[in-house]
């Protein structure tokens, strides 16, 4: 890469116990997709002029398995305060020009937010990004003391941009007690830029902020409903998959796979919400290496093209159409598998069946139906 070597610093030590959840707030899945550490590291690693990215946080904790799936450098661990943990990760990473601190609690920080800090490195030994105090300010407690003039006040945010060697220096001899990185380097002398922030880019706290976020990736997204269907014939057997269930039949199915004629029609609507053709073009009948192949294969390969463009699956119904089996003694353990194979709720997951009253070849008894309905949210 050419150009000044840059690190991003990711902090993810704290506690997050103002978060309202036992759970790490970190951790916690934004509208039911990546939780914010992830989508802090999805935009610094794609960033082009960052050249590697880092995490700070406690070793053992959720943060290792992050860092390991983005095939990061290991996981630094974290100190007692905040600023211990800059000053740490600092430390476990020489060789860079610059540094971006960035704190993970900050998800929905921008490609143009990082350009603007970088660009300011050019000019000063540090810059951070930040939004004009526009509320009136007052002072007192019960009640109004004064009023506070909030001209040149400002609501820092990150990530705060630094010359590596500078702010390192800094942190080195900082006394503790120090809000942020560049309060840091400001106390040792450096000159610290201010540039343009963004509202989004807030900082995850309290509870209200988990519904802010939830908000507004939502409104980013729009519902897609499809559907499937799906038809095998009865031959020689003992049982039949349906749902992903081994169920006691006195014939089995014909097909290319274990003919699930449930999983398939979910398959087919999984791929419809997102425009991805039929489970036929994903896996030809006259490819050899699917035969006999179990149909959970088929629909883990649809979840997961719909989570790899970041959609979730709301919800699943199947209805079956056939004269026998029976499908209720089998309900609850379909429902439960399609839910473990899209890592769904059970309650999101419906199964009815229904016959034909003796027509057409379901009524026959030649063999069964599935039809599917299936919801997914993907970003507009």
């Amino acid at each position: 890469m050419n150009g000044p070597r840059t690190l991003a610093l990711i902090l993810a030590a704290g506690s997050g116990q103002r978060a309202g959840s036992a759970a790490p707030k970190l951790h916690r899945p934004l509208n039911g997709l990546k939780n914010a550490l992830q989508r802090s590291l999805d935009m610094f690693c794609s960033h082009p002029a960052v050249s590697c990215v880092r995490v700070v946080s406690a070793l053992g904790g959720p943060s290792e398995a992050v860092v390991e799936a983005y095939g990061l450098e290991s996981l630094i661990p974290g100190g007692a305060t905040r600023q211990d943990s800059a000053r740490l990760g600092l430390e476990a990473s020489p060789g860079f020009d610059r540094v971006l601190i960035h704190d993970a609690a900050r998800p929905f920080v921008t490609h143009a937010v990082i350009d603007r800090v970088l660009a300011a490195l050019d000019t000063h030994d540090g810059a951070l990004p930040a939004l004009p105090v526009t509320d009136s300010l007052r002072r007192g407690s019960d009640i109004v003391e004064d009023e506070v003039d909030r001209t040149d006040l400002w609501r820092v945010q990150t990530p705060q941009g630094f010359r590596f060697d500078a702010i390192l220096a800094a942190h080195r001899d900082a006394p503790p007690g120090a809000t942020d990185d560049a309060e840091v380097l400001r106390a040792a002398g450096g000159t610290v830029a201010i540039v343009e922030g963004d509202e989004a880019n807030f900082k995850l706290t309290t509870p209200a902020d988990f519904v802010r976020a939830d908000q507004m990736l939502a409104a980013a997204m729009i519902s897609r409903t499809a559907s499937g269907y799906d038809v095998h014939r009865f031959g020689p057997g003992d049982h039949i998959w349906l749902c992903g269930v081994q169920v006691p039949h006195s014939h089995g199915l014909i097909g290319h796979s274990d003919a699930d004629a449930g999983l398939h029609a979910v398959t087919d609507a999984l791929l419809g919400c997102i425009s991805a053709g039929d489970i036929g073009e994903h896996f030809p009948p006259s490819d050899p290496k699917w035969r006999g192949a179990s149909s959970d294969r088929f629909l883990t390969h649809a979840r997961d093209l719909i989570l790899a463009r970041g959609g979730v699956i709301d919800h699943v119904d199947v209805t079956l159409i056939c004269e026998r089996p029976k499908v209720g003694p089998h309900r609850d353990a379909m429902r439960q598998r399609i839910a473990e194979l899209l890592d769904i709720s059970i309650e999101a997951v419906s199964i009815k069946a229904t016959t034909t009253e003796g027509l057409g070849f379901a009524g026959r008894g030649e063999g069964l139906a599935a039809q599917a309905m299936a919801t997914v949210r993907t970003a507009r």
